[in-house]
């Protein structure tokens, strides 16, 4: 490749990206992380600083010293540039929307200045009938309104064919923003809910609960040693035993309940119309279920073990917002973390675990 004239109109520019496309390869070459468009898109733009919110983010993860997974790199992407990208989706189905609406009214008006048109015609075709017995001048009138009903026809078929084409763009473009929607909320990675949905989701579940006299109750969980787990074995099977989980969950669910990926390797479930010992029973049977299986590494076969999880368990109390529900849930999880691993801890098992460390 012959070297870049610097007296050339942009070459400046040109040198630029071309150190920062550099600057990108190095660090997913660093990373140990494929390099896919998603993340070339995630280095390069920390290379060009372009966004300091992302920046704040890679540093912080570096700073604290394990090293990035692909996890990591899907969320801060859906983070930083998810939201953008699906609003750029929505506005372009909705000027889509607007114009086959524009389609719709301006069909409408032309049908009733159609029918405005036929009824003049009527108007003057009957008028001669009236006026006149001249069978030469009657049979003009017949032959005009004759003319003016085939017009009429014709034009009618072709609205009617604008409007159907119209109509089936609409739902096209409906269905667009119901796939939006829906991706707007699912984790790409293990196909759950992602944050927001949980978000959303528990605020209905919260007032549901209250408005029904139900009881509600959430599962906080995280895979137990995840991090030196994926520093061990690599991201791909770090995202191999996300889906594990995630796959886990969705088996030993039903109904309403609603499981999704809180963060990182932290899920979170919400069980309606469940009290704390049900809800109990389902925790722990989350947890022997992701045990009993057995991970194997994709790339070579081979058998590395079992993995486990934590799970913290609250149900609704009467006082209780969302947050201190979240809040209580999560302290509950840190305990079962703290006093072992592998476990469940709920109100009780968690006043067990106090007097210990008091």
């Amino acid at each position: 490749m012959g070297s870049i004239d610097s007296n050339v109109p942009g070459s400046d520019e040109c040198e630029r990206s071309l150190a920062l496309a550099e600057t990108a390869r190095s660090r997913l070459r660093a990373s140990g992380l494929p390099p896919t468009p998603r993340n070339y898109e995630l280095w390069y733009t920390y290379a060009q600083q372009s966004n300091r919110a992302l920046n704040r983010d890679i540093d912080a993860l570096v700073a604290a010293g394990s090293a990035l997974a692909e996890s990591d790199l899907e969320t801060l992407y859906e983070t930083h540039f998810g939201a953008g990208r699906m609003l750029g989706r929505m506005q372009a189905i909705g000027s889509g929307l607007n114009g086959r609406l524009g389609d719709v009214v301006g069909i409408i008006s032309a049908a009733l200045g159609s029918t405005s048109a036929y009824g003049d015609s009527l108007d003057i075709a009957a008028r001669k009938l009236a006026a006149s017995d001249d069978r030469a001048a009657v049979l003009a009138a017949v032959k005009a309104l004759a003319a003016a009903t085939l017009e009429m026809r014709e034009q009618g078929l072709g609205l009617k064919a604008r409007l159907e084409g119209a109509t089936r763009e609409i739902a096209e473009l409906q269905q667009g923003l119901q796939a939006i929607r829906i991706e707007s909320r699912r984790d790409s990675l293990t196909e759950l809910g992602n944050r927001k949905h949980f978000d959303e989701t528990l605020i209905e579940a919260v007032q549901a609960a209250r408005d029904l006299g139900e009881p509600l109750s959430l599962l906080m969980i995280d895979i137990d040693h995840f991090k030196s787990f994926n520093d061990t074995y690599g991201h791909a099977t770090g995202d191999q035993v996300l889906r594990l989980v995630a796959m886990s969950l969705r088996q030993n669910l039903k109904g309403q309940d609603v499981a999704a990926r809180f963060g990182g390797e932290e899920f979170a479930i919400l069980l309606p119309n469940t009290a704390l010992d049900a809800a109990l029973t389902v925790a722990d049977q989350l947890r022997r279920t992701v045990m009993a299986r057995e991970l194997k590494k994709k790339s070579t076969g081979e058998m590395i073990g079992r993995i486990t999880i934590s799970v913290g368990v609250a149900s609704l109390l009467a006082y209780d917002t969302r947050e201190t529900l979240l809040e209580r849930a999560d302290t509950y999880l840190y305990a079962a973390k703290r006093s072992g691993r592998n476990r469940v801890v709920g109100a009780e098992q968690f006043r067990d675990y106090a007097a210990k460390v008091a």
